[in-house]
């Protein structure tokens, strides 16, 4: 049994059994992959998946035991890796964060500007995605950690550690007539299009339980993944805009007015999701307590062996 055998049979599930683009993703050849999953089979004594012909079309019972074992014994191959190069270098490698457009453009630059004047030598990869999207990323091994709100909570395979809580903003043109309201209201905003965040991002189910407590039918006319794009179709006049209260910048959006909306919506919470039974570099530690300060590298550890326990 090899490591490489193990890595061919995730990838061919990974892609939908899809053997050609396990092949290409994997930079080897259909028949190649095809001969060493029959040797592991053969190994084994089973079969992991049901072929038709030269396709294969599913995964069998015993199969899909072996896939959890076969990604766990990867995951862990990683970690010896990582273990190594520890303490070979303390101060190289790489980290990746898997995170959304709103973190990665508001919430993380003094973060990451703190952390590569400390590590010079660790490459600093941003990959941006929705939440489920960037949770998938950290449980398949392609990021080291997810910073992202609400929906990453339904990944059991994470351990969660909560950052900060935001609220939200709606923001409008100049001389809009919203401006003239002492204290907005959700009836207010009803009676205007809307343009915010699609609805696989950043907080967007507190805003639709907002209006559904109070029977209210937004008029949504624009969902976007990009906040700066939301702020641009304000601009166009196209409608206002609800959007995380960090993504507003007084200096920046000179043509653009900004409305408290955090009575109006439930916080969210970001957190940070770390695949539980990864190996964490010191300096990935180090990151996150640059960016939250009160996860330090204890509160992180205990967090992680809580969830192995």
């Amino acid at each position: 049994m090899k490591l490489q055998q193990l890595r061919y049979l995730c990838e061919v599930a990974n892609q939908g059994l899809n053997l050609s683009k396990a092949a290409e993703i994997l930079h080897t050849s259909q028949p190649g992959i095809s001969k060493q999953i029959r040797l592991l089979e053969n190994e084994l004594g089973i079969d992991v998946f049901v072929r038709n012909g030269k396709r294969v079309v599913k995964v069998t019972p015993p199969g899909q035991a072996i896939l959890e074992i076969a990604e766990r014994m990867l995951k862990d191959a990683k970690n010896l890796k990582q273990v190594g190069q520890e303490f070979a270098n303390e101060a190289t490698g790489s980290l990746t964060i898997a995170t959304t457009h709103t973190q990665a453009r508001y919430a993380l630059p003094a973060a990451i500007k703190h952390f590569t004047a400390r590590y010079p030598k660790v490459r600093l990869i941003l990959r941006q995605g929705n939440p489920t999207q960037i949770a998938e990323m950290v449980t398949s091994g392609e990021a080291d950690i997810a910073i992202a709100t609400e929906a990453i909570e339904l990944f059991h395979e994470l351990v969660m550690l909560p950052c900060y809580q935001w609220n939200r903003c709606i923001i409008v043109t100049p001389r809009h007539p919203l401006l003239k309201f002492g204290k907005l209201t959700l009836e207010a905003i009803v009676q205007y299009p809307i343009i915010t965040y699609d609805f696989a991002f950043t907080g967007r189910s507190k805003i639709n339980q907002a209006f559904d407590a109070k029977r209210l039918i937004p008029n949504v006319v624009l969902t976007a993944i990009d906040a700066d794009v939301i702020k641009t179709y304000v601009e166009l006049g196209l409608g206002i805009g609800i959007l995380a209260q960090m993504a507003y910048e007084p200096k920046r959006d000179k043509h653009l007015r900004s409305i408290d909306a955090s009575h109006l919506f439930e916080p969210s919470t970001t957190r940070i999701g770390i695949s539980r039974d990864s190996y964490l570099r010191g300096y990935v530690f180090d990151f996150i307590e640059i960016f939250a300060p009160h996860l330090n590298h204890a509160v992180v550890k205990a967090a992680m062996e809580e969830r192995l326990s």
